[in-house]
């Protein structure tokens, strides 16, 4: 079985970064699985599904076949790699996450990606539900404050304008939902190691995360 590294942790806390460096390092294959959800709230919304309908919600995740190449993101051709990444698709990405149906729905497609040489996953639930095997589980953490800077700068790069104050408030109603959602809340998987990056550079995350990795597989 190929080793899996699942990094779970609340939005903006450097999950892709962190995951995408790490497997760089060591030739492992990468699953954003918030890209999932992301995508399947964009289906939907282009597809004029009511985000409160769980059943149609539903049966867009069944259908959906995305395309992951080149560092790009496709749905049905068109690449939406920019368009996940808003605001609003994460905040969309959050509602439907909270649906158990839903859930089931993008399991098995997320599973599949557990290949050789190996995976490192992030998302919320990676090491809790998906990847409950999963050689080294970590729980990737940082301040809403920390997150909200991070988000910030990301954003003013791309050109869109926001505030620090807004952000901290829509992370804060975000970590909120998924923490008390009834399927999956957000919060340590069983065995997993607590990493705050909250003073941390992405090099220092990455390096900490190798460092526990070749304590496992010297």
């Amino acid at each position: 079985m190929a080793d899996i590294i699942a990094i779970d942790g609340p939005v903006a806390s450097g999950k892709g970064s962190v995951s995408a460096g790490v497997a760089k390092v060591l030739g492992f294959h990468v699953l954003d699985s918030g890209a999932l959800y992301r995508l399947a709230g964009t289906a939907c919304v282009k597809e004029g599904v009511s985000l409160d309908d769980q059943a149609a919600v539903t049966k867009v995740a069944e259908n959906m076949k995305p395309l992951f190449k080149d560092g790009r993101i496709y749905l049905n051709d068109e690449d939406v790699t920019d368009v996940i990444r808003t605001e609003e698709a994460g905040l969309n990405a959050s509602q439907i996450a909270a649906y158990p149906t839903v859930r089931d729905a993008l399991f098995q497609l997320q599973r599949r990606c557990a290949q050789e040489p190996g995976l490192v996953a992030d998302g919320r639930d990676m090491g809790a539900v998906v990847f409950p095997d999963a050689c080294l589980k970590i729980f990737l953490t940082a301040s809403a404050e920390s997150r909200a800077k991070r988000r910030y700068n990301q954003l003013k790069e791309k050109g869109i304008d926001s505030k620090i104050d807004d952000l901290v408030s829509d992370l804060k109603e975000r970590d909120r939902r998924d923490t008390e959602r009834a399927v999956a809340p957000l919060k340590p998987a069983e065995g997993a190691r607590i990493l705050d990056s909250s003073e941390l550079t992405l090099q220092e995350t990455i390096d900490k995360v190798l460092s526990w990795y070749r304590e496992i597989r010297p």
